[in-house]
């Protein structure tokens, strides 16, 4: 047994509490590795009291339940926290405050504050890497595990359509199905399925998308807008994949205004100039073609867009030589 996978196994083992947390503004990878580590560690410890905390997210509301953080859960539980490269935007806890913790990331390393850090950004997913710690720990799956975990791999690959799909994550997968018998396709309905407003809003954000001679595309979201759609600014943030592939497009970014945590979330995709350093510069993060942030001001996203804007002609200069 690879040795990160019995250390995490040998402290899941110790523990009778655990606590499952993941970054803020979460996407199904994020969810999907939470609620499935969860529901691995139930099925193979069915003693444990293991909690996922974190704010909820409406459209995702179908993959389970989570539950009110406890401040008392500091002093004797174990943090698990999947997804979240940099401490600060772990959701809902202070991580510092725990005496034994452990990350499970796919993200470029950020920050060191976990006792075990699994970490392996050519990973696919966080969702991938459970998987990977289940089947190198010999951990048994429930269909709810199963279907967590392919969710979280499924979205965070766009279909598999990804470059950092592998022939790994292909194994992975296909032993997944093999071994839990997953019906995959039924899957899909839930994870896509939309109503007619959120396809009514994605012809709103197409009308509206600011387009730089570069190849940069923005677009802000007053919270007035995101009233007049019944849109939340997390709702409208996880849409941004729907700009892929189209011709005068590097690299774009939809900005949401959050009047509940008074701030402005920023979803940024590229298909080609990386944009996570850019991110970095703001606070935000992410992978290389994925990321995000959240600002205070309006004079930061103007910044921010003139940095992403540079970076898309950076990338076309080079492209060129």
């Amino acid at each position: 047994m690879n040795n990160i996978y019995k250390r995490i196994h040998s402290e899941i083992k110790k523990y009778d509490k655990i606590v499952i947390a993941r970054h803020i503004g979460p996407d199904p990878d994020a969810l999907g590795s939470q609620f499935g580590l969860k529901e691995l560690i139930k099925t193979n410890f069915p003693n444990k009291k293991v909690y996922c905390v974190g704010a909820s997210v409406a459209k995702f509301k179908f993959m389970g339940t989570l539950d009110k953080f406890n401040e008392s859960w500091y002093d004797d539980a174990l943090l698990i926290v999947t997804d979240t490269p940099d401490i600060k935007r772990v959701d809902g806890l202070d991580p510092t405050r725990f005496k034994h913790k452990i990350k499970i990331d796919h993200h470029p390393a950020v920050d060191n504050y976990c006792d075990i850090e699994f970490v392996d950004d050519t990973a696919s997913s966080a969702s991938q890497l459970i998987i990977e710690l289940a089947f190198n720990t010999r951990m048994k799956f429930n269909t709810k595990a199963a279907e967590d975990l392919y969710i979280g791999l499924v979205s965070d690959t766009n279909r598999f359509m990804y470059s950092y799909t592998t022939a790994k994550t292909f194994e992975l997968v296909s032993k997944l199905i093999k071994k839990t018998k997953l019906n995959f396709t039924t899957l899909y309905e839930e994870l896509y399925l939309r109503p007619f407003k959120e396809i009514k809003f994605q012809g709103y954000l197409a009308t509206h998308m600011n387009i730089t001679d570069n190849g940069l595309g923005y677009l802000y979201l007053p919270d007035k807008i995101l009233k007049e759609y019944d849109m939340d600014a997390s709702t409208a943030n996880n849409m941004v994949s729907g700009f892929n592939y189209i011709e005068e497009l590097y690299a774009w970014v939809i900005f949401s205004e959050d009047k509940v945590n008074d701030n402005i979330r920023g979803s940024i995709r590229s298909r080609g100039p990386v944009i996570n350093t850019v991110a970095q510069e703001f606070n935000g993060g992410g992978h290389a073609m994925a990321s995000g942030v959240r600002l205070k001001t309006m004079e930061e996203m103007d910044k921010l867009i003139k940095a992403l804007d540079k970076k898309v002609l950076e990338y076309k200069k080079e492209k060129r030589q």
